[in-house]
């Protein structure tokens, strides 16, 4: 299957049963998940009705994608969790996640939010490169082992580890990089996922490997994270291997 171009794609609120009920059946699609990990169809109707969002990505009449948020509250602030959000396998790489991304934001702000945060697997490269250099989130915390095992053949049998992304959505950081001026950052250290993770992941003979790139990984960005730095940036080189730069956050960027 060809997938149409980026500009035919539009990007719409989802209220009907029919489309919250393919909001499901795309989770099996993308993910390969079990009932066990499925988000059910009433999660979604109260998603949208509790103030969260469910915004999906059309390809003509047919949802090919969706992004599912939370309403949450922290330390006095109100702020919208990002929970999901899913495209197709042959609609990847067409920048229709960041569209989705967007949307969100643009409707978060509408409705008075300062900020938006997610979890995300620090070993998917592609997935972090999206979250910091595309969209402009910082990470301070680390979470081990987050939803516990998974059913997903992506995750290759590893502890579900998740970075929390705070994606502070009126911030001179964010504004600066969606315009495509980016402040420069103070590196201080870097940490890198190699591109073989992916094979390592999928090979029960290099599974191991997986593990223990994990492990470090994990070791290095708490330790970080406990010594006040920040990921502030991201880099991918041509052999496709994806490195956090770690640097020091300064409160004054959030809003």
């Amino acid at each position: 299957m060809n997938a149409s171009p980026q500009t035919a794609i539009s990007i719409q609120s989802l209220t009907s049963l029919e489309h919250l009920e393919r909001c499901v059946d795309l989770q099996r699609e993308v993910w390969s998940y079990s009932d066990n990990d499925i988000v059910p169809r009433r999660v979604f109707i109260v998603a949208h009705r509790i103030g969260g969002q469910v915004l999906g990505a059309f390809d003509g009449q047919s949802l090919i994608g969706f992004a599912m948020s939370l309403p949450g509250y922290r330390e006095g602030k109100s702020y919208l969790h990002s929970y999901m959000l899913a495209v197709l396998q042959q609609y990847q790489n067409l920048g229709i996640g960041r569209r989705l991304k967007l949307a969100q934001r643009d409707d978060a702000i509408t409705r008075g939010f300062d900020l938006m945060e997610w979890t995300f697997d620090p070993l998917e490269i592609r997935n972090s490169h999206l979250n910091i250099n595309r969209l402009g989130a910082i990470v301070r915390r680390y979470q081990a082992d987050f939803y516990g095992p998974s059913s997903s053949p992506l995750q290759g049998g590893l502890p579900t580890d998740r970075l929390y992304a705070e994606w502070w959505l009126r911030s001179s950081h964010v504004a600066d990089l969606l315009r495509g001026e980016p402040q420069p950052q103070e590196i201080l250290e870097r940490i890198t996922v190699p591109h073989t993770i992916y094979q390592w992941k999928q090979d029960a003979q290099q599974r191991s490997l997986a593990r223990a790139l994990q492990g470090n990984n994990r070791t290095a960005l708490e330790s970080a994270f406990q010594r006040g730095l920040a990921v502030v940036g991201y880099e991918r080189d041509t052999q496709g291997n994806g490195t956090f730069l770690m640097g020091p956050w300064k409160n004054s960027s959030e809003v």
